[in-house]
This record gives structure tokens, sequence and C-alpha cells, in this order.
């Protein structure tokens, strides 16, 4: 049997009639019957090379398998699983003969498909933790050569934890054997699950219900936490299967709690499956987080607050929550006089989530650590502000000339040089027109990035810190010396030098510059970056220079750090000049509030409104003092002054203190309005659905409204899914929770734009499906071989037996018909170059004279 794989090429055949009409306009005189050989000639090495372009092959049928062993490594095989593997492949390979054989391991991802036993590579221990059989299949199915028959034997538990094996083996169309290993059979228990009630009043009593699994009857200790707090360590026997227990427990002052359950004591071998968490929200008194930078001056708020009803946390800037589920246990945030300094891009970024994505409050306070002054240009947290950290300088603030000075050395290469620049170009950008700034590189060498000039060529001067690539030692002592000789030589009323290092440079006498600096009334700020960085070289330069010294571990806080400097530097952000407030935009949150009697406030932080914010109250100056807008599903505002007694000392002792920031504060908080609506969270097999029961106040179903889910993950990934409606006021959406750890979950309905609820939920993942106890999943591996043509639990002898399929085994013809095509050419040559009717005649004389002298011999002999 033949095909052609191109047979395109056969249109080549056109050439067939035109050889036939160039036989017939030849004006060659050769013999006719010489000429039909060539053309028979030619014509046959067409045929033969279009046949050799269209890819003539010969088909025959073979019996010949190629078997891929996928040999399932997974943790769940217990040691008996692996013995009977090394069984079973010892007695089925001496019966494989001329079939050819392959091997395949793989757990939660497939390895390399290799031909030698010997040679199949083991799993790494970390790659143990899961089972994927369909990606093993996938892998399997596309190693096994077209010209073999098919075949996979699949040794494994069965126990897959994600992918679909099913459908992978539907999809392959290849046989697929299955051989049953045992999962572990060593002494093993686990908590299988916590049961909690997604939602409970303050102060109600609730059960905490722990599913403990265990193949063995033991005896251990169970302990409950709530947070990091043990409540439950009670000693209990367990049963060989299911045991379940209950434990009661109550939440105050808690607006979401997570109980863990740990195991601890039991015969055991792994330790992974022995914690499993639930988390419980609960309904009461709206919570407020308060970071102040002295937890001892937030006090005169967090009372007043207090006496409104409204509970508040006081916290230093080292408190500040670094995961969703602390911040989750309150309504609202209050940054006062924090410096983003002292808060990590985790933070930022888990502060934006809970406002954006979760619906919370956010506020932030003045001070000489707050907005621009604490670094807050071009961050996260200025993203969710309504106001902005940069401002138009005023004509009579002092002029500043600064200096930047980078170290650009080998080792302050790739993301370190980056931030370094996009840290400069901030600063910059930070400066009025009537500023000056210079920009100095140093490695082994000096270099004047840009000469110290106005500020008002920003363009220009962020073009060539662009350029600035990292190379070379570090000697930082000339670069300083020419930073002091550029600002003695340069008028302003302020000098500033920031100098960044990452490394230690070789020995100069930065002391003694220093000193000349500070007596040229020159201020110098450092900023130590890595392990590297020589941190009492650079505290000393900052405290003889009158600056700051800083020192981070993390460059992306760079930016941070240098747009703190520069606002701090230019004496401009803060205004220190008694005023009271001016009503800009009359709101039902002042009402009841005197403002026009309040007392003066004695400074502010200088900010500017973003164009889509709700400008409240303003300075006599006109400077934003409270501002707001909603960001997200979440609200947040800006209060430019304080709350305490730097600049509202006289505010402490005003009747109206307690009741405007109450206003304030319920204002712009999270709105959990749970009236009418009850949510079920549930969780299987990496699987979550979220079930939403909506009424109105008349009881009447909620249809037809807009309802909007959105998933934080526990890497603060987001994503939004629109809640499809399944029933009268029922509002359903499911998701996958491929990672371990807390989902939180917001769910927001709205009809006509208008928001009727919004409420916050979350669930807890726990250890990977690769440490539960299961059986051996037979029901899959039978499925698997009987919708794939394959056979379930064939013996090792079987393996190798006729399938009763045949594969095509190609041999391409191409190179016989390409030779064949040359010697026919050789041919053609020579008909179309000798006259063989003229060759024959000749040769037919020569005879007939050889004939006739031979005849002329015998005569004369006789």
């Amino acid at each position: 049997m033949f095909e052609l794989t191109h047979p395109l090429f056969l249109l080549g055949l056109i050439v067939l009639p035109v050889l036939v009409w160039y036989f017939y306009r030849s004006l060659v005189d050769f013999a006719r019957w010489q000429q039909i050989f060539s053309l028979l000639c030619r014509a046959l090495i067409v045929i033969l090379l279009v046949l050799a372009l269209s890819g003539l092959t010969l088909l025959q049928p073979t019996h010949q398998q190629f078997v891929v062993f996928a040999l399932d490594e997974s943790l769940s095989v217990g040691d008996e699983g692996e013995q009977r593997v090394r069984e079973y492949l010892d007695r089925a390979l001496p019966a494989a003969g001329e079939h050819r054989v392959a091997f395949l391991s793989f757990a939660a991802q497939p390895g390399q498909v290799r031909t030698q036993r010997e040679q199949a590579v083991k799993i790494e221990e970390k790659e143990r933790q899961g089972t994927d059989i369909a990606a093993a299949l996938e892998v399997a199915s596309a190693a096994i050569p077209p010209s073999y028959v098919p075949h996979i034997v699949l040794l494994s538990d069965g126990n897959q934890t994600k992918g679909d094996a099913l459908k992978a083996s539907l999809r392959g169309g290849v046989p697929i054997s299955t051989v049953p290993l045992s999962t572990r059979s060593d002494p093993e228990v686990q908590v299988s699950s916590v049961h909690v009630p997604a939602q409970v009043r303050e102060g109600e009593p609730f059960y905490v219900e722990v599913v403990i699994d265990s193949n063995h009857d033991d005896q251990g200790t169970i302990e409950v936490f709530r947070g990091d707090h043990k409540v439950v360590s009670d000693q209990k026997k367990i049963k060989k299967g299911e045991n379940r227990f209950r434990f009661r427990q109550s939440l105050t002052n808690e607006r979401l709690a997570r109980f863990s359950v740990r195991i601890d004591g039991f015969s055991d071998r792994l330790q992974d499956n022995n914690v499993a968490s639930g988390l419980v929200f609960s309904s009461g008194k709206p919570h407020v987080l308060l970071i102040e930078s002295d937890p001892k001056l937030g006090k005169p708020l967090a009372w007043a607050l207090e006496q409104e009803g409204i509970l508040v946390d006081v916290r230093p800037p080292s408190g500040m929550p670094d995961s969703l589920a602390d911040l989750q246990n309150y309504e609202l945030l209050m940054l006062s006089n924090v410096p983003a300094t002292s808060l990590s891009q985790r933070q930022m970024e888990v502060v934006r989530k809970y406002v954006q994505e979760l619906g919370g409050g956010f506020i932030m306070l003045g001070g000489d650590q707050s907005f621009g002054l604490g670094g807050y240009y071009r961050t996260m947290i200025e993203d969710i502000l309504p106001v902005r950290s940069d401002f138009e300088k005023e004509k009579e603030k002092p002029s500043l000339a600064m200096v930047l000075v980078i170290d650009k050395s080998g080792s302050m290469g790739g993301e370190k040089i980056e931030l370094a620049k996009k840290a400069a170009a901030g600063a910059v950008e930070l400066l009025g027109p009537k500023d000056k700034i210079g920009v100095i590189a140093f490695e082994g060498e000096t270099y004047w990035v840009c000469d110290v000039q106005p500020a008002s060529n920003k363009n220009s001067v962020i073009d060539k810190i662009s350029s600035i690539e990292a190379g070379g030692g570090t000697v930082m002592a000339p670069a300083m010396e020419a930073a002091y000789e550029a600002l003695q030589n340069t008028t302003a009323k302020l000098k500033h030098v920031i100098i960044l290092t990452d490394g230690i440079s070789v020995p100069g006498d930065f002391e003694g510059i220093a000193q000349n600096m500070a007596q040229a009334k020159i201020t110098v700020t450092t900023v130590g970056v890595g392990e590297d960085a020589d941190k009492k070289l650079l505290e000393e330069i900052a405290r003889i220079g009158n600056g700051r010294y800083y020192y981070t571990d993390d460059p992306s806080s760079v930016p941070q750090i240098f747009a703190k400097e520069t606002v701090t530097a230019s004496k401009s952000a803060i205004n220190e000049q008694p005023f009271t407030p001016q009503v800009i935009r009359p709101t039902q949150v002042l009402s009841g509030i005197d403002l026009a009697n309040a007392p003066f406030l004695l400074g502010y932080v200088t900010t500017r409104p973003k164009p889509t914010c709700e400008f409240i109250l303003a300075t006599e100056k006109g400077d934003p003092l409270l501002a707001w807008w909603r960001h997200g599903l979440g609200m947040s505002a800006a209060f430019t002054s304080d709350a305490k007694s730097r600049w509202a000392a006289e505010w402490l002792s005003w009747p109206g203190y307690g009741k405007f920031w109450a206003q304030l504060v319920r204002n712009t908080m999270r709105k959990s309005e749970a009236k009418g609506v009850v949510v079920q969270v549930e969780q299987k097999e990496r699987k979550a659905t979220v079930t939403l029961d909506a009424v109105n106040a008349a009881g009447k179903y909620l249809n037809q409204v807009d309802t909007e889910l959105t998933v934080i993950d526990p890497q603060l990934g987001d994503r939004k899914l629109a809640m499809s409606q399944t029933a009268p006021g029922r509002y359903v959406a499911e998701f996958d929770t491929p990672q371990s750890g807390a989902y939180h979950l917001e769910m927001s309905q709205k009809q006509q734009g208008q928001t009727l609820s919004q409420q916050s939920r979350g669930l807890v993942v726990g250890y990977d499906d690769e440490f539960r106890l299961r059986p051996t999943n037979e029901d899959l591996l039978q499925a698997i071989a009987r919708v794939s043509g394959g056979t379930y639990n064939p013996g090792p002898e079987t393996v190798f037996a006729d399938l009763g399929r045949t594969a095509p085994r190609t041999t391409p013809l191409w190179a016989y018909l390409v030779v064949a095509a040359a010697l026919l050419f050789l041919a053609d040559v020579a008909l179309r170059r000798i006259d063989l009717a003229l060759l024959l005649e000749r040769m037919g004389l020569r005879k007939n004279r050889l004939a006739r002298i031979s005849l002329d011999h015998e005569v004369v002999w006789r």
C-alpha cells in the first residue's frame, strides 16, 4: 500500500504534455524509434521526480508496540506500592521481545521520557507533593512514534490532585492499561477539616467542629488556636476512620477570627496534614486600627472614638498588618504620622487591596512624617488617597539646591541601579522651578551625570539620569568632594546632599568632607542599601552633616526614601501658621458640628487635591484640609492636619472633637449591612462555591440584581466574578483555589448604580490533597482503562500481548526514485547525443567487411 504525503506536487505532471509537444516539434533527425525511447525516458524521469516530491511512501502494517510505563512517584504511593512497581517491571520487561519500551516518572509534574529503566529520572521530594495523571498521559502519548502500535501502562494509586485524567485518556486515543498501587500503610493521622460558621454575632456561642481521620487507633493532643492564642488543648482518643470533636467558642471585639487546629503526640509520619483552619466573621461594634508613630499621642483620639461607640486599637508602625487576615478585623485603618519608609511594599499592597477590593476604609492624618514628608509620592498608598503629595511651591518658600550622589559600582547592577534611577527621577519631579538639582554617579571614578542646574529642566535631567549604568569599584570620597564644591558655588537658601551606596568605599576623608559641608550649611543625608553597606560610616556622615541616615535591605523602598528626603529638605511642605478650617463643600457628615467656632489648628501638610475627590475643608490659604473619595469598593480620606497635641492641641478640649472624628470615621469605614443577606462558602477538591441569598426589607426576594464577587488569593492576586442567579434571591459563583492559605471574599450587590449590600467572607485552603489519607482510587483507574480501550490490572506477562491493532510502518521511497531518475537521465543523454541507428548500421557494415576478409583468407589458404 502506498500513500502520498505531499499530493499537491502531482501538479508537476502537467510537464508531460509539454514533452509530447516538444517531441512532435523536434528537428532531430535520429530514427523515430530512438526519439520515442528518449521521450519515454524523459516522461519517466518527470514522473519519478514528481512522485519523489509528492512523498511517495510504502505503507506496511506492523504489530510492533511502543509501550510507555507511566510510574506514579507521588507521596501518596506507599512503600508497598513502590515495591510492586519494581516487581511488576522485573516480570514484564523480559517479555518485551521486539517491542520498544520507555519509562516516564511523574508526580505533581511529569518527568522526561527515558528509553532505559535505569535512566528514568527520580522525582524530587518537593515535586512529589501532588499527582497530575492527566499531564503524564499527555506526555506519554506524545512520546510514542507514529510507526508503532501505541500502549501506555499506568502504575498509580489513582489519587489525582489536579488535572482530569479521564478527559486526557479520551483525548489521547491511546490504549491505557492501569495497574493499581497501594497507598501509604504506615501510621498516619490527619486533621481532615475544620468546620466553623461563616458569620456569628458578637458574643454568640458557636462550635468549632474538628474532623480527624486515622488509619489506626491512637491517642494524642488536639489544640485549637484563635489567631495566635491557644484556646483549647485536650487529650483525645481516636479510632481508625473518621473522628469528630466539637469545641465551644465565642468572639468579642473581633471582626474576623482564624481558628486553627493542630494535633500532637499521635503516631504519625507526615506533619504537613496535622493542621487545618477556618475563618469566622462576627458582627458588632465598628472596629478601627490606628497606626501612630508615637502610640501615647494617639490615646486622645482613641478615647474620643470609643466614647462614640467605636472600638480602637492603637499600634506603633511595627504593628502594621502585613496580611489581609489581620486587617480584615477592622472597618477602617488610620495612619497618623507614619512614614512610607516604615512600611514594606507588601504592607502597602495589603492596604490597597483592603480598600480597593475588600471595601475597607482608610484615613491618613498629617504630621511631619505624612504625605510628601513621609515619602508617599508615587506609592500605592498615594494611589488610594484623594490628594497628591506633590504641590506647587510657594514663591516665598526658600529655594533648595540639591545634589544626588549615586553609587553605580558593579554591585549596584540589576534591580538596585534601576530603582536608584527611579528614585532620583522622582526626587527631581518633586522640586520647584526655583530649586536646583545636580546628579553625580561614582564607581572607581566620579562622573557628573548633570551639572547643578535649575530644576525647571526636569525632562532633560531625568533623561540623563536614565543613562546611568552600573560597573566598576566604589570610591566615594571624590564624589562627596565634588558635590561640596558644586554647592559652595551655588546660590540657594537651602543646600542638601543625598548619598546612596550599597558597599564599602576605599578609604577617604569622609568625616572631614562632611564637616566642611556642615560648616557651609550644607546638610547631608545617607542611604545604605543591603548588608554590605558601611552602616557605621554612613551614619557618622549623616550625623556630622546634620542630615538623616537610612538603611534598608529592600531596594524597592529607595524611591520612598528619596521622595521623603526631597520634600523634607525643601522645608516647604509644612505650614505651621494657626488657621481655622474653611468649609468648601457642605455635607451631612459635618452636620451638628460648629466648625465656624472651632479652635485654631496650628499646622498642616501641603498637598494638592485630585480632580475627582470631594474637597470638604480647606485651610485659609486654600490648601486641602479634608478630602475624601471612593476608591474601588472602599473609601479613603485625607486630613492634612493632625488629631493630637502638636497641631490639634486646642481641638483636644473642643466639645466637637469626638463628634467630628466619629462622623468622619463612620462615613469612611466599611459598610457591612447584613440584614436580609445570608452567605455560605463551601470548599471541596480545590474548588470553592459561594452562595448568597438576599431578600429586601419587605421579605421579598432580591432578583435581577448585579452581584459581584471579588476574590483575593494568598499571594494578593485578585479577580472579579459575576455571581449568576440560580433561584429566586440566590446568587452563586465558583472559583478554583489552587494555592494553600487564606482567601478573602467581598460580595457587593448593586441595582441601578446604587449599592444595596456589601459583605465580607473568607475561607482557608489547607494542605495539598496529596497529604490526605485516601484509598486507591480503583474507580478512576478502571474508567481510564475502559474508555481508552486498555486493560485494568493486566498481568505483567500479558503487557506485550497482541492488542489486535496494527500501525502503518512507513518507508519513504524518494531516495530510490531519485536514483532511478538519475540513471534514466544518463540513458536519456545517450539517446539525445548518439545516433543509434547509424551506429548500428556501421556496426553491421563492419561485420560484413570482416566476413569478406575472412572468406578471402580462406580462399588463399586453399
